[in-house]
C-alpha cells in the first residue's frame, strides 16, 4: 500500500469548477435548480480515482467526458479528502484464497 498525493485538477473539470467555487463541500441536485442545470449541462472532464491512481497517465486512465446534469440526479463535492485506511490484517486459515470468506 503507497499513500499518493494526487495532483491538483485540470483547469476545465467539473471539479475545478467547485473548487474555485470556494465550498469546503456541498451537493446540487439537478431537479431543484434548472438555471444551474443548464449552466452545467456542457460535457467537461471528470476525474475518478478509485483504488489505483497512476499520475504518469491520469489524463487517460483518470479522466472520462462527462455530463453532470444528464448522468446523475445530484452531485457531492468534498473539497478535500483522505485516502481509505487497511483494516487490519484478518486471521485466516492457511491456504485459503485472497478472497476468503466470500470465495469471489
Amino acid at each position: 500500500m503507497e499513500v499518493m498525493q494526487v495532483r491538483p485538477s485540470r483547469p476545465d473539470t467539473y471539479e475545478r469548477l467547485f473548487h474555485d467555487a470556494g465550498a469546503a463541500s456541498g451537493m446540487v441536485e439537478f431537479r431543484r435548480d434548472e438555471s444551474l442545470r443548464r449552466r452545467l449541462i456542457e460535457p467537461r472532464p471528470e476525474r475518478f480515482i478509485g483504488v489505483i491512481y497512476r499520475p504518469n497517465t491520469e489524463l487517460q486512465s483518470h479522466y472520462a467526458e462527462a455530463s453532470l446534469p444528464q448522468q446523475f440526479d445530484a452531485f457531492l463535492w468534498f473539497d478535500e479528502t483522505h485516502s481509505v485506511r487497511p483494516l487490519e490484517p484478518e486471521h485466516r486459515p492457511t491456504g485459503v484464497p485472497d478472497t476468503y470468506p466470500f470465495g469471489l
